[in-house]
Order: structure tokens, then C-alpha cells, then sequence
């Protein structure tokens, strides 16, 4: 199976689709773990569907710079991050303290892994990519619960409210994952007027047809029919049929290899070493001194940069030629 991306229109109505199925890019997130740190199955599906709700949000916005959504509260799993860079290059990962309960099914809700104590937070940041001297992110946050404080469940659910929330625009996420497939199915009605999007502008001037277009509510709810296991095993071709047959769906090429879906990573060596000089010559030779080397393992990738006294020798050598890094994350 291909990693893939499906953008589809429905001909004469404000509505739009994608459709994500990340096969072989999703599985090599999972073989770069360290056995060792191998997250239990809910994380993994949590991870999942992150990675595939974060290349939908990416490509739906086609924003020049990485799309990064957080989830994090006071439960077993602390933070799950998934990252999406322009060209579709994704990576995830989480830090996980506590134990999780037992799941016949392999799938826990955020109120038992993430939103223990009610308080839990979704983040949405958009980094650009040239920032400009004093330009900053664009985040928005929103809590893991609805208007009446009811709590969200499921990733798709909290997306769909921050979307209605943040954008004024009608969302409907399917998402699913397991070992072997993360895939993300997203409708949504586009806007009467104006053309914003997650990265701020004009208030969109249709906000009177929130919940009330009728084609979307129609295709909205022709995909929530859409079962986990349908999504997860069956083809693109073979769901965009089974939900729309009467609809008059206009699709473009899907989207593959290198120019679709992928995983990437970010790390490198050298900044990790941005990373080790802003810690100091002091801290790192104290760290030499107790083990001999520094091995700073990426969180995402699993790649180990090994630093001996040499190494760090070298990092202070010439300072001036190598600008500290400015990211804890590789």
C-alpha cells in the first residue's frame, strides 16, 4: 500500500473533501522507535490520527511553514505532538508519565489518557518558515471540552470544534488508526466569502450559515456513517464511492511519494550541537566528566548524535562560526 492524498470538490456545492490514508509512511514512524521506548497501542492510534489530521489541516491550508498540533493535560499521556512541514513531510511523537488502563479494543478516549482533570488543551500552531525579525507563531488553543462543558472524546471531535470555534467553517473528521495504516477523511463547507484561513485574516462574512447549508449537512452526514474499520481497510476509490454514489464528486489526482504524505524529520547534527552550546562548556564537560559522551536521541526519529570530548572540544572552538540552535526539539 501507497501513502496517499485525495482532494475531491462536489460540483456546484460549497463543499470540499480529502481523503488520507498514510501506509508506509505512517508504519516507518513506527519502526524508527527504540524498542525500548515503543508507546502502548492507544498512544500509537493517538499519534495516528494525529499525524493524519495534521497533514489534512496542512493541506487544506497550504500554509508555508510547519503545522504543529498539540494535545496535552494532566493525564498518562502529558503532550502528543504531530508536526506537518509544506511538502507533506510529517513527524509525531509524546511524552507519556503514567500508566494506562487496559483496552480490550486498543482505543482509549482523551478523558482517560490526555484530559484526566478537565483541563486539558488542544494547540494549533502555524511556524512559519522565513519568520521575519520579531514575527511570531500564530497558536490557537482551545480546551478539550464543548460549550457546555461537555468533554471531547475523540481527536476528530475536538478538531471539528476548534475549526467551528476558531474559523466559523462547518468540519466533519473521520480518523483511525493502527500498526499498519493512519488515515483521516475531512469534509467541509467552504466559505460564501473570503478566503481566510487558520493563519488569521477578515472574519469571514457567512457566519450565518453555520449549521444550516443544507448539501453540507447532507455530505457531512453521509460521511459520519463512515466506520473505523471501513477507513482503515478499504481503498480510496472504494469509500469515495460507497458514501457519495449520488453525488457529482470532481476529483484530482491524488497525491504520492514524495509530493504526497511523507515521513520527515527535522533533526540534524548541527543542531544538536546549537543545542549543546547553549547549554554551556560548563554543563557539557560536567556531562563528559559523569559518562564520558553525550548521546542526545531525537524523540521523533529515533536517530542518536554521540558527542565525545573531541566533539565537544570542537563545539567551543569557534563559536562565532556556528549560531546557537533555538529549539529544544530536534
Amino acid at each position: 500500500m501507497t501513502t496517499e492524498l485525495h482532494k475531491f470538490l462536489f460540483d456546484g456545492l460549497p463543499v470540499r473533501g480529502m481523503l488520507v490514508r498514510l501506509t508506509d509512511a505512517w508504519q516507518e514512524v513506527l519502526r524508527r522507535r527504540d524498542p525500548s521506548e515503543t508507546f502502548e497501542e492507544p498512544v500509537r492510534q493517538l499519534l495516528g490520527e494525529m499525524a493524519a489530521a495534521g497533514v489534512l489541516m496542512q493541506a487544506n491550508i497550504k500554509f508555508n511553514g510547519a503545522v504543529v498540533l498539540q494535545i496535552f493535560g494532566d493525564g498518562p499521556v502529558k503532550v502528543a505532538v504531530a508536526e506537518v512541514q509544506p511538502d507533506l513531510g510529517f513527524r509525531t511523537t509524546a511524552k507519556v508519565v503514567g500508566e494506562l488502563p487496559s483496552t480490550d479494543s486498543g482505543h482509549l478516549p482523551l478523558d482517560v489518557m490526555v484530559n484526566v482533570g478537565g483541563e486539558g488543551r488542544c494547540a494549533i500552531t502555524l511556524d512559519p518558515q522565513n519568520r521575519m525579525p520579531g514575527q511570531q507563531p500564530y497558536q490557537g488553543v482551545v480546551p478539550l471540552h464543548g460549550d457546555q462543558r461537555e468533554p471531547l472524546l475523540q481527536l476528530s471531535e475536538v478538531l471539528e470544534h476548534y475549526m467551528l470555534q476558531s474559523e466559523q467553517l462547518d468540519t466533519k473528521l473521520i480518523l483511525a488508526a493502527n500498526d499498519d495504516i493512519a488515515a483521516g477523511l475531512l469534509i467541509q463547507r467552504l466559505p460564501m466569502q473570503g478566503a481566510g484561513n487558520l493563519a488569521g485574516g477578515q472574519p469571514r462574512l457567512d457566519e450565518d450559515e453555520i449549521g444550516l447549508n443544507e448539501a453540507y449537512n447532507r455530505i457531512a452526514h453521509l460521511a459520519a456513517t463512515l466506520t473505523r474499520e471501513e477507513l482503515l481497510t478499504l481503498d480510496a476509490d472504494t469509500i469515495l464511492r460507497r458514501l457519495f454514489w449520488e453525488e457529482d464528486v470532481i476529483r484530482f489526482d491524488p497525491m504520492k511519494g514524495l509530493e504526497g504524505p511523507h515521513f520527515a524529520c527535522t533533526c540534524s547534527r548541527e543542531r544538536v550541537s546549537g543545542m549543546l552550546r547553549n547549554l554551556g562548556r560548563e554543563e557539557v564537560e560536567s556531562i563528559l566528566t559523569e559518562q564520558a559522551q553525550i548521546d542526545v536521541g531525537c524523540e521523533f526519529c529515533g536517530e542518536h548524535y554521540r558527542f565525545d570530548a573531541v566533539d565537544a572540544a570542537e563545539l567551543f572552538t569557534e563559536t562565532t562560526d556556528h549560531p546557537p540552535g533555538s529549539s529544544s526539539l530536534q
